[in-house]
């Protein structure tokens, strides 16, 4: 991937900063875009030897998202590979889920996806190449994974609600149209469902990692990995896929 240019959304920490360094480790120069802070995540990749670039954006607005790119092209000239992992998680039942807390989750997570990859989707077209990831969870899949609140987390819900699984599952949907209408554009479009994470939006929570065939939560690091192969040209015969990084809590 030496040279090749990657945007990953949600960059500042967690997941999205795990994919920016590798990615920067294999020979890219990255975009970070993110509504917090990125300067850790920017600062890291050029300790690299990478070029890198952050920008404050906000995926679920149109024209944020259409700035970005633009300020992508004009410094790099092309996009090779987008990473969609920005989103947001309500942890709230569903009696007491508001209006505004499903619009975060599903659009950060959902429009946001579609925004980013219809703004890299020509440019991706002209140059007949590029890999889209789209970093969905395994509550797309099975409706939300199971966790409960620890005894001193008062303040939080214990499981996913069904604004966040329900924005994972059109992820996946998503994936499998786009991966459909692109690869005759040298395009290639797959998606990893992460299991239990530790990052900032699992701290507080307790998984029951003893039950899994590998019985640990999952370090961002790992979902990196398979972003990093999905990336690469060692999967330029897969598309239209999601891949559960999980340690075996969905098999299917």
């Amino acid at each position: 991937m030496r040279d090749k240019i990657a945007i990953v959304t949600g960059g500042a920490r967690g997941i999205g900063r795990a994919c920016a360094v590798a990615l920067a480790k294999e020979g890219a120069h990255a975009c970070i875009t993110d509504i917090i802070p990125m300067e850790e995540t920017v600062n890291e990749i050029k300790s690299i030897g990478r070029q890198a670039l952050g920008i404050k954006t906000d995926v679920s607005n149109k024209e944020e998202v259409l700035n970005m790119v633009a300020q992508v092209i004009e410094k790099f000239g092309k996009i090779d590979i987008l990473v969609n992992n920005a989103g947001t998680c309500q942890r709230v039942p569903l009696e007491e889920l508001t209006e505004e807390q499903w619009d975060r989750d599903v659009n950060t997570i959902m429009k946001g996806t579609f925004f980013c990859t219809q703004a890299v989707y020509p440019h991706m077209k002209t140059k007949g190449y590029g890999k889209i990831i789209n970093i969905t969870s395994i509550s797309g899949q099975i409706g939300g994974a199971v966790s409960k609140k620890k005894a001193d987390v008062e303040s939080k819900r214990g499981r996913s609600g069904p604004a966040y699984a329900a924005a994972k599952g059109g992820v996946i949907a998503f994936t499998k149209w786009v991966a459909k209408d692109a690869g005759c554009y040298g395009i290639y479009v797959n998606a990893v469902a992460p299991g239990g994470i530790d990052t900032e939006m699992t701290k507080g929570f307790a998984y029951p990692i003893e039950d899994l065939p590998i019985s640990r939560m999952g370090k961002p690091e790992d979902i990196a990995q398979m972003v990093v192969f999905l990336a690469s040209d060692a999967s330029n015969y897969i598309t239209g896929q999601t891949i559960n990084v999980d340690g075996g809590w969905v098999m299917a």
